[in-house]
């Protein structure tokens, strides 16, 4: 599967390209800065530690990433999702979108939630491109593990969405992920609950100097 990192130059969008291209999927860095999305990907390429992941590696613009891509993955800051949405909307049209974007304010040392009046940005970004189909997830999948392509992770990616078949394909994207497991977290409306849960996790890292990640226990998933 092609999947693009639509501003996928910062952390999160390396570490979800580094681990989706170790799990075997080719992906495309964008960003508005091509030759940021290309140096990106040859850093990405240079350090996965297989000669054949760092084929699986490209870099390019916001535009041509969606254009490309089956997948795309936002990982844009949010003060830049909606203009680039806007620039990419048609590019969108019909394909996965996996919002990974939460609103966060930093007031001293602490993380504050600053959701959106329409509740959530994933409910925002559907909003402003609806012929997209929605996913929201990885909120509290900690970039920095995402990062280490011999490590394992122990964390749940809690997944949102409206499109039964759309949320499918994103959990099992996240299994294939090292120590990764996808969670059926709900309809799309309760992405406000996972991006305000991100703010709590950011705090809590802090007090521990930590990157702990969220696990739901008691659960069976198949």
């Amino acid at each position: 599967m092609l999947i693009g990192l639509i501003g996928g130059t910062g952390p999160e969008g390396r570490g979800l390209a580094m681990q989706l291209a170790l799990a075997g999927h080719d992906v495309v860095i964008g960003s508005r800065d091509e030759a940021r999305a290309i140096e990106t990907s040859r850093e990405l390429a240079a350090t996965c530690g297989s000669d054949e992941t760092a084929k699986r590696f490209s870099g390019t613009t916001n535009e041509s990433a969606a254009a490309q891509c089956e997948v795309a993955f936002l990982t844009v800051p949010y003060a830049g999702m909606i203009p680039t949405l806007q620039e990419i909307a048609r590019q969108l049209r019909g394909k996965i979108c996996v919002n990974t974007v939460a609103p966060l304010e930093f007031v001293g040392d602490q993380a504050r939630s600053i959701g959106p009046p329409t509740g959530s940005a994933a409910e925002e970004a559907q909003r402003e491109v609806p012929e997209a189909r929605w996913v929201a997830a990885f909120h509290t999948v900690p970039a920095r593990g995402l990062l280490r392509p011999g490590s394992r992770l122990d964390a749940d990616a809690l997944v949102c969405s409206d499109d039964e078949d759309a949320l499918k394909t994103v959990i099992g994207l996240s299994d294939q992920m090292h120590g990764i497991r996808g969670v059926n977290a709900g309809a799309l409306e309760n992405a406000r609950y996972l991006e305000g849960a991100t703010a709590l996790l950011v705090n809590i890292n802090k007090v521990y100097g930590a990157h702990g990640s969220i696990k739901i226990t008691g659960i069976q998933v198949n």
